[in-house]
C-alpha cells in the first residue's frame, strides 16, 4: 500500500490499510491510523497523529513547523481524527508552546484547496472550509460551521456552531452560533436557517434562535443586557442555551 518511490521515515506506526502514494514524505513521529489514503507529492511532518479514513490529497502540506516568529522548534502536535477530506495545497500547522502546545481537528471535516490551518487552532466536527479560507493562529472552529470561498480569520477569534461567512469575509471578531456573515465590511446577514433545517433543528428552536438574533442585532442592547434577555427566552432549548454560553465567553467581542 506504500508507493516505493515515497519516502517513509523508519520512525513511524502506520496501519497496514494505509495507501501513500509515490513521491510523498512522511516524517518521523508520524501515526496514520487504518484506512486512511495519502495521495502522491503529500508531505507530513511529526509530531503528527493521523486517524482512520482520512484523505489527503496531493500537494498537502500537513504538521509543518508554525509560522509563529516566537516558535523556537519545541516540540509540538498535530491531531486529526476521522474522516477527513484534507484537498490539494492544503496546509494545516503544528501548534506552539505558547498555547496548548496542538493543533486539533475533529471529524468528517472538508478543507478544500488551498486552506490553511494555523498554530493552534482547534477544528470540530463536520466543519467545511471552502477554498482559499485561512486561519490565523490560536483560531477555535465549533460543529458544522462553513467559511465560505477566501474568507480570512484573525487569530483567537472564535466561530460559532453552523455559523457561515460568505466569500471573502474577514473575520475579526467572534462569530456567535447560527449567524451568517458577509459583505465589506464583513457584517452580520440573520441566521443560517437553512444550514439548521439541514441539521436537523426544529422550525420552534429556529424561530427561537431568530427571536434571539433579533434581540442581539436589532434591539440597541447592549451585549449583556441583549444576553439576559436571551437567557429569559431560552427555556428548554439546548441550541439557545449553548448560544448564550457561547456569547458569555467570547474573547474579542461578538462581530455585530
Amino acid at each position: 500500500m506504500i508507493d516505493s518511490k515515497a519516502v517513509v521515515d523508519s520512525n513511524t506506526e502506520i496501519a497496514d490499510t494505509v495507501s501513500i502514494g509515490p513521491f510523498s514524505v512522511i516524517g518521523g513521529d508520524v501515526e496514520i491510523e487504518s484506512g486512511t489514503v495519502i495521495g502522491p507529492h503529500v508531505v507530513i511532518k511529526g509530531p503528527t497523529s493521523i486517524g482512520r479514513d482520512n484523505q489527503i490529497f496531493q500537494f498537502a502540506s500537513i504538521g509543518e513547523d508554525p509560522q509563529d516568529r516566537k516558535y523556537a522548534h519545541e516540540v509540538t502536535r498535530l491531531q486529526i481524527g476521522d474522516r477527513n477530506s484534507i484537498r490539494e495545497f492544503c496546509t494545516i500547522h503544528r501548534g506552539t508552546k505558547q498555547d496548548r502546545g496542538v493543533t486539533a481537528i475533529g471529524n468528517d471535516n472538508l478543507f478544500m484547496a488551498y486552506t490553511h490551518v494555523a498554530h493552534d487552532c482547534v477544528i470540530g466536527n463536520h466543519v467545511i472550509m471552502a477554498n482559499g479560507a485561512s486561519l490565523a493562529g490560536h483560531v477555535h472552529i465549533d460543529d458544522h460551521a462553513i467559511l465560505g470561498g477566501f474568507t480570512l480569520v484573525h487569530q483567537f477569534t472564535q466561530i460559532g456552531q453552523l455559523s457561515f461567512s460568505a466569500m471573502g469575509s474577514a473575520i475579526t471578531q467572534d462569530i456567535p452560533p447560527f449567524v451568517m456573515v458577509g459583505g465589506r465590511p464583513t457584517r452580520p446577514h440573520g441566521i443560517n436557517s437553512v444550514g439548521m433545517e439541514r441539521n436537523g433543528c426544529s422550525p420552534e428552536v429556529i424561530r427561537l434562535i431568530r427571536k434571539a438574533y433579533k434581540i442581539l442585532y436589532k434591539s440597541n442592547l447592549k451585549l449583556e443586557d441583549a444576553i439576559e434577555e436571551m437567557e429569559d427566552i431560552a427555556g428548554e432549548c439546548e441550541e439557545l442555551s449553548n448560544m448564550v454560553s457561547f456569547l458569555r465567553n467570547v474573547t474579542r467581542g461578538i462581530l455585530r
